[in-house]
């Protein structure tokens, strides 16, 4: 029998259906009073994220048809356009991210794990303040999306951990919680930790971990778990998602350590305050697994293959295949 297993991973395909598509690709502009921000917006938009947010839902048929044989398949978060800004709970996002999730299920029944990212549970959008995370998108998450807040998979000596980084960073993403329901996330948050630090716990000294959490934030307040710090050395890779290009990548980890702004909006308070904390992110070792369209300015995106000795012999032996974009979608 081989001990050698082939790896897929893919992030935030932001996959749209029908529904979502219908809501025109001036959704965000719709709800913002101020001309000038909107223009500032669309420059955004058109020239540096996504053009098109709603039109590159082709690209999970894409990463189907290029795949090849894979043994396992990671899905790093974030399934469809939050269109509404309150995840899943809203019908259209629900049937997008069931649309995706389906797709990627079909090709790997049995064969296929897949963390929670902010866009199924909701936040503010990026301006405006609309929206926000809901206790209802977690209850459809995980009931109608059937998706885990942790799982772990041993393959050999490699053990492969997914994390929910709203729950672990849920001091960050506090202000985008209904102030009425921020015991029971913060219960939520509890008992997710404690899972975490029994799998630490439980790692053999033989045992190599890899790491997947979706927003990088997350990393921040895993290394304040002593016993997650304790393991550490184990851990061969942390991937991580959300940023959606290593450009932005790249420009975190140049300004790690930067003061926090708090005269900017919620947003550039949110960034700030992740981006003052990012120092202790090398220590997980961690490796941006791009969005599927990557970003406007670069279109850069696509997924990784890993291929591991389950003997862990030799370290994960990453490829990183680029998706060109489809055509819009109308």
């Amino acid at each position: 029998m081989s001990r050698h297993v082939r790896l897929a991973i893919v992030s935030d395909p932001h996959y749209a259906g029908a529904a979502e598509r219908a809501r025109g690709q001036d959704y965000e502009l719709r709800g913002l009073p101020n001309p000038f921000v909107r223009f500032l917006l669309r420059l955004h938009r058109r020239y540096v994220w996504l053009r098109d947010p709603l039109s590159h839902g082709g690209l999970v048929d894409r990463f189907l048809e290029r795949v090849g044989p894979v043994d396992w398949l990671v899905a790093n978060g974030d399934y469809s356009c939050d269109s509404a800004f309150i995840g899943v709970v809203d019908d259209a996002a629900c049937a997008s991210a069931r649309e995706c999730l389906g797709k990627l299920r079909a090709r790997f029944p049995g064969n296929f794990r897949a963390l929670i990212g902010d866009h199924e549970l909701g936040k503010l959008s990026f301006v405006g303040g609309n929206g926000g995370m809901r206790l209802a998108s977690w209850e459809r998450t995980r009931g109608e999306l059937a998706l885990e807040p942790f799982w772990r998979l041993e393959l050999g000596r490699y053990v492969l951990m997914g994390v929910t980084s709203t729950l672990v960073a849920l001091p960050s993403y506090a202000a985008d919680a209904l102030p009425a329901e921020l015991p029971v996330w913060e219960q939520l948050r509890a008992a997710h930790l404690a899972e975490i630090r029994a799998a630490f716990t439980a790692l053999r000294p033989d045992q190599r971990v890899l790491l997947f959490c979706h927003d990088p934030t997350g990393m921040s307040y895993l290394w304040r778990e002593d016993a997650v710090r304790a393991k550490l050395g184990q851990v061969e890779q942390t991937i991580f998602g959300h940023l959606h290009s290593n450009l932005v990548y790249y420009q975190s980890r140049l300004l790690a350590g930067m003061p926090r702004i708090n005269f900017l909006g919620h947003s550039a308070r949110k960034m700030s305050a992740a981006l003052n904390a990012a120092r202790c992110w090398r220590h997980f070792r961690p490796r941006l697994c791009p969005a599927m369209a990557g970003v406007e300015l670069l279109k850069d995106g696509g997924f990784y293959t890993v291929d591991l000795d389950q003997d862990a012999a030799t370290p994960a032996r990453f490829t990183f295949h680029g998706l060109p974009r489809c055509p819009r979608q109308k």
